[in-house]
């Protein structure tokens, strides 16, 4: 690989790194050279360009548009906007493909390309794919390269506005945005739906200036909590850093994690859709899977990754599906991808439909004991590996479920030890039926990545 590109950035399903170690200019041009190529080989030629709000955005903006308009691309523009903007443009105008410059949840110095071939996420074999055309220099150049400029908000809003509907307005709703890209498509949406929201953070400002826009760590959720508390309200939703992940808040000041918001949505969609299958993600609690079959629907357990998941969901007919980490993905009318501005208004179309709080909606489901998503810092070189052994050794004595790594299934709850795909972590969650149970199985897990690596 040539001396330029970092091996590590072409991942299971985008292309992220350290914006200007990882990503100069050079390789960025030569990464839009690719995606046209790519494009142009399958017959396509129209595709989206979105950016987060990151202070690399522009940067990386311009380089990928120098490369991607030799190739003979005409490119749409669509400015600093969320990530599910980018998609929803490519279904809304019936694009060839679509690409979105975005760091997502990582710090402020990272970034990346979120890509799409017609209306599927590129992952896997289409993102090595990439990284040879670049390795090779292996480019189709082309006359009648085009870039406009064209603002995909009205017609997103108009979609929702048409799409969901709230059988009253009096719910007392705050965003926060992390000043990420979201803060403004979120404030459309939910006004448009007749909600005006307490706004928290909602000016996009690259440098996150008060806390981090990654709503799975409880710390960033502060801001949201207090203000939920302090001021009465009905419910308090937070966004990542490119509008694809949703924190949400209940008037008591919990966090409603992923898999039990899932369970909240599932049981919503399972009423009108007797029978669907809903699909969660291997880090989510087993009270997921067995509330899904409860109330007749088809449960799936998946391996983790916005790419992964949304070609899942095609090849089984999935209507919902959602991870821990907060994305929500709707087939149910919508386009299957993960959007959590629209995640936002089917929650607050099942709370506008009933007169009892979001704290009571989940009462009946058992307790367990669990610790949120956990990541412990290990090398990219090393992750997969340490992975690995960790399973060879409980598997002596333990079912492993290998979808995503090593699900690890004890007397009375499990574990979870799985490689992250973005970052340089191991991914790790626990759960129980007691919470004595819950340390011990930690402690048995963390004992043995500790040993192993």
């Amino acid at each position: 690989m040539s001396s330029i590109v970092n091996p590590h950035v072409f991942r299971e399903y985008d292309i992220r790194g350290h914006a200007e170690r990882d990503l100069p200019d050079e390789l960025v041009r030569d990464l839009g050279r690719a995606l046209g190529t790519f494009w142009a080989r399958r017959g396509g030629r129209r595709v989206a360009v979105g950016r987060d709000c990151r202070l690399s955005s522009p940067r990386l903006f311009a380089a990928l548009v120098e490369g991607l308009l030799e190739t003979g691309v005409r490119a749409v523009d669509l400015g600093v906007v969320p990530t599910p903007l980018m998609y929803f443009a490519v279904h809304a105008w019936d694009l060839d493909g679509g690409v979105q410059i975005t760091g997502s949840h990582n710090p402020p110095e990272d970034n990346g390309f979120k890509m799409m071939a017609g209306r599927a996420t590129m992952s896997g074999e289409d993102i090595q794919a990439l990284g040879a055309f670049v390795r090779r220099r292996d480019f189709t150049r082309a006359p009648g390269g085009t870039i406009v400029e064209r603002d995909v908000l009205p017609e997103y809003v108009g979609f929702v506005e048409g799409n969901v509907r709230l059988a009253r307005g009096d719910l007392r709703v705050a965003i926060d945005a992390g000043n990420g890209a979201a803060g403004p498509t979120a404030l459309a949406a939910l006004r448009a739906a007749g909600i005006e929201p307490r706004a928290l953070l909602c000016e996009p400002d690259g440098r996150f200036p008060v806390h981090h826009p990654d709503p799975s760590m409880p710390r960033n959720l502060q801001l949201l909590r207090d203000t939920v508390i302090e001021e009465g309200l009905d419910v308090g939703i937070a966004y990542d850093g490119d509008g694809d992940r949703i924190g949400v808040i209940d008037a008591k000041g919990r966090i409603l994690y992923g898999d039990r918001l899932l369970i909240l949505l599932s049981r919503h969609l399972l009423r009108e859709r007797p029978g669907a299958a809903v699909l969660g993600e291997v880090k989510c609690s087993q009270t997921l899977y067995d509330d899904i079959a409860a109330h007749g629907g088809r449960p799936i357990l998946w391996k983790t990754g916005h790419s992964l998941i949304k070609k899942k969901m095609k090849e089984e007919g999935v209507l919902l599906a959602g991870e821990m980490s907060g994305h929500v993905f709707y087939a149910d009318r919508f386009f299957g991808f993960d959007d959590a501005v629209y995640a936002t208004l089917r929650l607050l179309e099942i709370l506008a439909a009933t007169d009892r709080p979001l704290h009571e909606l989940l009462d009946d489901v058992p307790e367990t004991f669990s610790t949120p998503e956990l990541r412990v810092d290990c090398a990219d070189e090393e992750k997969f590996a340490v992975v690995d052994r960790v399973r060879e050794r409980f598997e002596v004595e333990h079912e492993v479920i290998t979808v995503d790594g090593a699900r690890i299934l004890f007397d009375g709850g499990w574990g979870l030890v799985r490689a992250s795909n973005t970052q340089p972590a191991l991914v790790l969650r626990f759960e129980a039926t007691t919470e004595v149970r819950l340390h011990e199985i930690r402690d048995a897990v963390e004992g043995v990545i500790e040993e192993v690596r």
